[in-house]
């Protein structure tokens, strides 16, 4: 039986819209995951993957699961159990990190803010009183559930005087705002390919500064999961001779390195600022229709907005279901404690375009 997805005009939390290059490249002959040319092409991927961090870190590659799965490799490869640790919390994400964490064995110090604002340095000041030596601090750069992003410099500032690792959660903002792995000191960072990359999820960047890597060298228990033990999967995306770990998805890591190529023939500068320029677009848009952000303009991702609808609206599935099945364009619904409350409108990588919002635009003024 054949299946034919319908063609969608995708503006949700993800996955975002894909160049027809990369659609393009999932096409290519398949080759073994050990055959010479693609381990030349890993190479690029990695490189690219590093310009688009803003690292040096050699500990950088790509897990073959999606985002959640980078969440765990570094979790599961810096944490044993018995050790502290600081996890912010301001929505799905740092709740699903506390989720991992216990499950390593470590004792979490919970920092809890209100879905939509982010965690200030008072905050983390008061946790590392509690804590003095956690073994890392881990926050969400882009909190996908609610749209705010993150300040880190100051916090990472705290964190490393204390002697600490610091983890981020960067799936929705890699690629789509600055993001500077090494001049934040950013320890561990993971990311998906999803979102403001453009390319097919499955897939998770991460990277691992030097520090992070004499932790993981000096563990006194093994990684409790096979598949994303560093110490293992590292030698399949380095060296001259590779060491098989698993079958890589090759379609999917040719998708990833052509995304990468449209990444750096852009440049992450012009990409932030396209970001930027859509996004104040929407809002005008949405804004002159009645929707309003629930999170302060200091603290608003462009990319990722939460927005609640017009007053007089009592059923938003229904709203959100006829753009669907009408219009062909996907947005999203709330998650947690935002649901059936809000909408989450992606406007992410090839997705980020005054067409897109005027497609979403131009369908909510025949809906409403």
């Amino acid at each position: 039986m054949k299946f034919n997805p319908p063609t969608r005009i995708l503006m949700g939390p993800g996955p975002s819209d894909a160049h027809p290059r990369v659609l393009n490249a999932m096409a290519r002959p398949l080759i073994g995951h050990l055959d010479p040319a693609f381990v030349n092409m890993m190479d690029d991927v990695k490189s690219m993957v590093q310009k688009g961090f803003i690292t040096k870190n050699n500990l950088t590659f790509v897990v073959s699961a999606p985002g959640s799965a980078g969440m765990e490799t570094c979790l599961v490869n810096l944490l044993e159990p018995g050790d502290e640790c600081i996890i912010c919390i301001n929505g799905v994400f740092g709740g699903r990190m506390v989720n991992i964490a216990e499950r390593c064995g470590a004792k979490v110090h919970k920092v809890e803010t209100p879905w939509g604002e982010v965690t200030k340095v008072a905050q983390v000041k008061k946790a590392l009183k509690a804590c003095p030596k956690p073994k890392l601090v881990a926050l969400v750069h882009a909190e996908t559930s609610t749209g705010a992003l993150q300040p880190l410099e100051k916090i990472s500032d705290l964190v490393h005087n204390a002697g600490s690792l610091l983890m981020v959660d960067a799936v929705t903002s890699f690629c789509g705002v600055p993001l500077m792995v090494d001049k934040w000191n950013i320890d561990a960072i993971y990311t998906g390919t999803q979102k403001c990359l453009s390319a097919p999820p499955g897939l998770s960047p991460v990277s691992f500064s030097k520090r992070a890597v004499k932790v993981l060298e000096n563990r006194k228990t093994p990684v409790q999961s096979w598949f994303l033990d560093l110490n293992l999967v590292k030698n399949y995306w380095a060296g001259a001779k590779r060491a098989y770990h698993h079958t890589a998805p090759v379609s999917s890591i040719y998708a990833l390195h052509e995304a990468l190529s449209l990444v750096m023939e852009e440049g992450l500068e012009k990409r932030w600022k396209r970001h930027q320029e859509v996004h104040k677009y929407l809002k005008k848009n949405l804004e002159a229709m009645g929707f309003s952000f629930i999170v302060k303009p200091a603290n608003r991702l462009p990319n990722l907005n939460a927005v609640q609808l017009p007053k007089g609206i009592k059923n938003e599935a229904k709203v959100r279901s006829q753009l669907l099945n009408d219009f062909n364009i996907e947005v999203g619904g709330g998650l947690g404690a935002f649901a059936g409350k809000i909408w989450r409108v992606g406007i992410m990588g090839e997705s980020c375009t005054y067409n897109h919002v005027n497609a979403l635009t131009g369908a909510l003024k025949q809906i409403l």
